[in-house]
């Protein structure tokens, strides 16, 4: 079949006749020389020895056989070109996915650096990284069917080989059983006709009530099976796509780090070293994306360079503009100095702005309050295990004649362990955290069991039995002095401040943001039970009647603590309960007037991880609105409703609408206050069996 119609060649004769009845198109081939155009047509022997065409005009021309030869290379030549190109386009396509690459390739300048060293490191190791998790993908070999010419023969071959690829996410729809539907109906009318006489029979309505039960059960294990099933198979592909991130992130950082090696100036200012990040991270991203690793190397360079060039563009369309419009920009220069003025009387409001915004957000924690708290607690539990051990030492060290103590106290503050994982870690997680918080809580507390064994005497009646000359037997009873041995445990506890272990492991930069972050508590107070911000004066308890409970309570303690308003800072009960430096001292100061009445418990620091716990656990709890309360009772407090208690204080009692108590920082001072007692911001109270 050629563009003239179907023709039919006879290889044998060498013959070829047009045998189609479609109109013949001109012939619009360009002709090879001009001059044969000119000659008159020559009839060729042997060519196309057929009958004219019933349709064409007059005696019809046989067609000579070398058009047909040209039809037939035309075709040949259309195939040709149509297979160099797909095969064009499959090796480009092949070289873009083994140039698309994650991995950096560092110039020797680059690698002699040492500014640069680290980052290098990194993202080399991320590479790494992302290079196992895809060579953990599963593989497929998928059969590839590939045509490739002879250009010297003109004969076409088609190859059929494996070519092993990555199996695509599992994800498809699956096949749907045809039975599934049949079933489901026949299931739908079964059910619908037990249900409509279960309602005359109690034990057919039980009986099909187990049957739904147990299907849904079925149903559940079966679906949870599938699930996690999918999630075994998409794990490869997670792991290759959280690797592929964190290589994105490495060599963006390390792009970033280059930047300021080579631009020294950028570091002045926070916000411009922000901007330009996002700007390299945009333009590696848009490298990255075109699978180009040239293009990759040298997206930070092309981002300071379209930079550059932008700026001297605008420099000259400046120049430019203000040649042709000279009136125009003197007025516009007078409107710019008359702003200047008006604007500098606001300037120091602007700068006192900035700064205090500034001063905000640099020493602030950066955490989320949740993972913030949640360090804190895990830091906690961690000490109320090592108090659990030491209580627990005689029962597990038997034998002993006798055990000595000597303990250093079990608490921190919780500022300063937040204020040093900020300043090392800067957003941290309890995870991120957790090997940390370990290392300092070893570095913290030393626990030494020492076996020390003394000789001892006690004292032994013996009696010796002889005879004298005349045979009489006498007895002589004396004291003698036997040595024994006595056997001690001594159990000693060092301790020392985080602060301390801060000076030993962070560099001078961080140290002094602990020292900024711990002065300002992160610029969040009562995260860990700070206490009340209330900034108002102790209230009068003149004229308030008392109604008493069924609770006898404790008066002297609530005198102890009521001689305590007035005092601010709280130094003789933070530095009573072991603390070196001032911490949020509420709970401090509860334990403080506890202990002055001769209870080892309860004592804690924080109010949530250790207060509200030692309560609850012992059945000593009432929540907000229990009217039998009791001077001498701890109250708590959550003042932003999360569920976690920020601060606690002592009940004086209450006249039946209102719940008075004594409070230790309160406004960094001891105060009496009152409140409702429905107040929704009280969580609790601990009640005290005295």
């Amino acid at each position: 079949m050629t563009r003239d119609g179907l023709i039919e060649v006879n290889e044998t004769k060498e013959t070829a006749e047009r045998v189609s009845r479609r109109e013949q198109e001109a012939d619009f081939q360009k002709k090879p020389e001009p001059q044969a155009a000119q000659e008159p047509a020559q009839p060729l022997s042997g060519a196309f020895d057929a009958s004219p065409l019933p349709h064409a005009p007059g005696a019809a021309a046989k067609p000579d056989a070398g058009k047909t030869e040209r039809v037939m290379e035309r075709i040949d030549a259309a195939h040709t070109r149509k297979a160099s190109k797909k095969a064009v386009r499959k090796a480009q396509e092949e070289a873009a996915t083994q140039t698309k690459t994650s991995r950096l390739q560092f110039t020797e300048e680059e690698l002699a650096t040492p500014e640069l060293e680290t980052y290098i490191k990194k993202s080399n190791k991320a590479a790494d990284r992302l290079d196992a998790a895809k060579a953990a993908i599963p593989k497929q070999k998928k059969l590839v069917k590939e045509r490739t010419f002879d250009e010297a023969t003109g004969k076409a071959k088609t190859r059929l080989h494996f070519e092993e690829r990555e199996k695509p996410v599992p994800g498809g729809k699956a096949a749907r059983n045809p039975l599934s539907r049949p079933a489901q109906e026949a299931g739908i009318f079964v059910h619908n006709k037990v249900h409509s006489v279960e309602k005359d029979n109690s034990g057919v309505e039980g009986a099909h009530k187990s049957e739904e039960l147990a299907e849904k059960g079925a149903k559940y294990g079966v679906r949870k099976f599938k699930e996690g099933r999918r999630s075994r198979k998409l794990k490869p592909y997670r792991e290759a796509a959280k690797a592929e991130k964190a290589a994105f992130k490495a060599n963006v950082n390390f792009q970033y780090h280059k930047a300021l090696y080579e631009n020294p100036q950028l570091t002045s200012n926070p916000l411009s070293r922000f901007w330009q990040k996002q700007q390299i991270k945009r333009q590696y991203a848009k490298a990255a994306g075109a699978g180009s690793a040239k293009g990759i190397k040298g997206a930070a360079g092309n981002t300071r360079k379209a930079a550059a060039k932008a700026a001297e563009k605008t420099t000259k369309q400046a120049a430019a503009f203000v040649a042709r419009h000279p009136a125009g920009v003197g007025i516009a220069v007078a409107a710019l100095l008359l702003f200047i003025i008006i604007m500098s009387g606001l300037s120091s409001c602007g700068a006192m702005f900035s700064g205090m915004v500034n001063g905000v957000v640099g020493t602030s924690y950066t955490s989320e309050d949740s993972d913030l708290v949640a360090v804190e607690n895990s830091y906690a539990a961690m000490e109320n295990e090592l108090q659990r051990e030491i209580d627990a030492i005689e029962s597990t060290h038997p034998g002993y004649d006798e055990y000595r103590y000597d303990l250093d106290t079990i608490g921190h503050n919780p500022h300063e362990l937040a204020s040093y994982l900020t300043a090392l870690l800067q957003s941290y997680t309890p995870g991120s955290a957790q090997a940390e918080i370990e290392r300092i809580f070893d570095m913290q507390y030393t626990l030494t069991l020492t076996e020390e064994v003394e000789i001892r005497y006690r004292e032994e009646e013996r009696t010796d039995t002889w005879t004298d000359e005349d045979g009489n037997e006498h007895e002589d009873t004396y004291t003698v002095q036997v040595p024994y041995e006595y056997y001690i445990l001594n159990v000693k506890l060092e301790s020392k401040p985080i602060s301390s272990i801060a000076e030993e492991l962070l560099t001078p930069e961080q140290l002094e943001m602990f020292r900024v972050y711990l002065e300002t508590s992160g610029n969040k107070p009562l995260i860990f039970g700070g206490g009340s911000p209330d900034m108002s004066a102790s209230e009068d308890l003149s004229g308030v009647q008392f109604v008493n409970g069924t609770r006898p309570g404790n008066g002297e303690v609530i005198d102890l603590a009521k001689r305590q308003v007035g005092n601010v800072g709280g130094y003789p009960y933070w530095s009573w309960y072991g603390f070196t430096s001032r911490v949020e001292w509420c709970a401090c100061f509860v334990s403080w007037c506890y202990g002055h009445m001769g209870l080892s418990e309860p004592r804690f620091a924080a109010c949530q991880s250790q207060g509200v716990p030692w309560f609850q656990s012992r059945g000593q709890w009432g929540a907000r609105g229990y009217e039998n309360i009791a001077p001498g009772d701890a109250i708590f407090f959550d003042w932003d409703l999360d569920g976690t208690a920020d601060h606690v204080g002592l009940v004086i009692g209450t006249d039946g609408s209102r719940v008075y108590t004594v409070e230790g920082n309160s406004g960094d001072a001891c105060k009496i206050k009152s409140y409702d007692v429905n107040y929704q911001c009280i969580k609790g109270y601990g009640l005290m069996n005295w």
